[in-house]
């Protein structure tokens, strides 16, 4: 599990081809690479991935031909740079909102405007997932756990204050970024919870202060 709260900026050294997946080596100088183990999850920009090595300065990961195929981290090149944070400890503050690390679909940045010192951006995501966004619910993007400032259809709005346009690559998003959506856990349980066979409506959950 993670919390949404970028812990450093990584940079993308390789991405190697191999047998139709990719193995990903990544950089980064303000992480404390010796109390990791081979085995240990960090998310790259939203995605859960397993380091399989370790080095001083960063890691390798294998990216399965899955993942590639329903983030955007198959778009990345090396020399990008990347949203790191390393699996959540019990002990840790949950300064944001619990993220699994799998993401559930990309969102392409429509549009990106000043908001006195914030940034308004607004992104477009596939129509199946945008009963899942909520205003002032929480979503995640490339790794970073937001507020959604508004809804409308399948657009949202989130805006980015100067500390988190700074240490993430949020900040530099311009038009047309693909980036990796993990939307709400909450929202995905209820509405499994919602369906017919598990003998739950939406009128029990308003019974119960839930909707």
């Amino acid at each position: 599990m993670f919390t949404g709260i970028v812990k450093a900026l990584g940079r993308i050294e390789a991405m190697t081809p191999a047998g139709g997946d990719m193995r990903l080596e990544v950089t980064a100088d303000d992480l404390p690479w010796g109390d990791y183990e081979p085995g240990e999850s960090i998310a790259v920009n939203g995605v859960c991935l397993t380091a399989v090595e370790l080095r001083e300065n960063g890691f390798s990961t294998d990216v399965s031909l899955e993942t590639l195929s329903v983030t955007a981290l198959g778009q990345l090149s090396a020399g990008d740079t990347v949203n790191l944070e390393p699996a959540l400890r019990m002990s840790d503050r949950l300064g944001g909102h619990l993220v699994s690390g799998h993401v559930d679909c990309v969102a392409t940045l429509r549009s990106r405007r000043d908001d006195a010192r914030s940034i308004r951006l607004e992104f477009e995501l596939p129509a199946e997932y945008a009963r899942y966004v909520a205003k002032k619910g929480s979503i995640c993007i490339d790794g970073v756990s937001l507020t959604i400032n508004s809804v409308k259809s399948n657009r949202f709005t989130v805006n980015i204050i100067p500390h988190t346009a700074e240490v993430t690559i949020i900040g530099g998003y311009r038009n047309g970024r693909t980036v990796n959506i993990e939307v709400d856990l909450l929202a995905r349980y209820l509405e499994r919870l919602l369906a017919k066979d598990e003998g739950l409506d939406i009128d029990t959950l308003r019974e119960h202060g839930y909707a």
